[in-house]
């Protein structure tokens, strides 16, 4: 494997989400689509609700970049957004060089900050010992949990 490819999120309200992720945090609409789902009937919770408005939100350029997908059904959304001790994908970290500028923008922004930044040991990333790593969790506007993270030094 070389990376992620993708990273899928379930939104309520696209246009707030929006707002979020591409005004504030910055990422760049690279397709916005409704489109129908193969194998609805295994994906979906409500598999009557076999479509869906797809915005496609990149940070990067490349052939093998990652990006993410904001995805909202029609209708009224369900389910709930889970915790960090919850089974399943419970949250996921962007690389910046600016964290605490970014916190900056999103406190001004009004958004959920759930842990400030702090600084982390660099092992937790899977890298020598010694080094650090400033660190800041928050939700998006359906309460998903995001994270930055910034190599220091």
């Amino acid at each position: 494997m070389r990376g992620i490819s993708h990273v899928a999120i379930g939104v309520s309200d696209m246009e707030r989400s929006l707002r979020f992720y591409r005004d504030l945090l910055g990422l760049t609409v690279s397709l916005d689509k409704e489109e129908p789902v193969r194998g609805s009937e295994r994906l979906f919770a409500e598999p009557a609700q076999n479509r869906r408005r797809a915005v496609y939100l990149k940070w990067a350029d490349g052939l093998e970049a990652g990006f993410v997908v904001l995805s909202q059904k029609p209708g009224e959304p369900s389910g709930r957004p889970i915790k960090i001790d919850q089974l399943g994908i419970h949250h996921f970290a962007f690389w910046v060089s600016d964290l605490r500028e970014r916190v900056e923008r999103l406190k001004s922004a009004g958004v959920k900050i759930l842990v400030g930044p702090y600084e982390s040991d660099s092992i937790a990333y899977g890298e020598p010992p010694g080094k650090k790593v400033l660190t800041c969790l928050f939700e998006d506007p359906d309460g998903i949990i995001l994270q930055f993270d910034q190599r220091l030094g």
